[in-house]
C-alpha cells in the first residue's frame, strides 16, 4: 500500500499532544492495522455502556476508513473514530475514564486534518443528542431533525472545511 492511497489511508503514523498534564499520543492507520486498538474502545463503549449490538458495531465501511486512535503513555487505547471516504466521520467513542480530558478533541482534530489534506470539502457525521453540543463547539452545526440509529437518538451535523468557514 502506497502512502498516498486514498481508500485506505497513511501508514499508522504516531504524534504526541499534550492535554493537561497527561500525555496523548495519536495513531493513524487502516483498519488492518488499527483494529485491535480501535475495537478495544468501541467495544465497551458501544456494546458494553451503550447496549448496541455486537453485530451493528463493526461493519463494512471499517475497511475502507481511515481510523484513529487515542493511546496514553503506555500505550493502552483512550478513544478511536474513523473517517470515511466520503467525507463521514464516525464510530467517535472515548472510555468513560479519559472523557472530559480533550481526548475526543484531539481525535476529532486529526480526522478534520486529514480530511483537509484529502480536499474534502464538508464532513458530516450522526452525532448522539448527548455528543451534539461537543461538536457544536468543534465547529459542527445540526442539520434536519433528530433520528434514532442502533436505538439511540442522533443529529446529522455538518462542517465546511472550506479556508472562509
Amino acid at each position: 500500500m502506497s502512502d498516498t492511497d486514498k481508500t485506505r489511508g497513511p501508514p499508522p503514523q504516531d504524534s504526541q499532544r499534550t492535554q493537561g498534564k497527561s500525555e496523548v499520543s495519536v495513531r493513524v492507520g487502516d483498519w488492518k492495522q488499527l483494529r485491535a486498538y480501535a475495537m478495544a474502545v468501541r467495544y465497551p463503549v458501544f456494546v458494553r455502556e451503550q447496549g448496541i449490538a455486537s453485530e451493528l458495531e463493526i461493519d463494512e465501511h471499517d475497511a475502507n476508513a481511515v481510523h484513529v486512535v487515542a493511546l496514553d503513555p503506555h500505550g493502552v487505547p483512550l478513544g478511536t473514530g474513523r473517517l470515511l471516504p466520503d467525507a463521514r466521520i464516525g464510530r467517535m467513542a472515548v472510555l468513560r475514564r479519559a472523557r472530559g480530558q480533550g481526548v475526543g478533541t484531539i481525535i476529532l482534530n486529526t480526522l478534520i486534518a486529514i480530511a483537509k489534506s484529502r480536499g474534502m470539502q464538508q464532513l458530516r457525521l450522526h452525532a448522539q443528542i448527548s455528543a451534539q453540543p461537543f461538536y457544536e463547539r468543534e465547529g459542527f452545526r445540526a442539520v434536519g431533525p433528530p433520528f434514532e440509529e442502533a436505538g439511540i437518538l442522533h443529529r446529522t451535523m455538518v462542517r465546511s472545511l472550506h479556508a472562509h468557514a
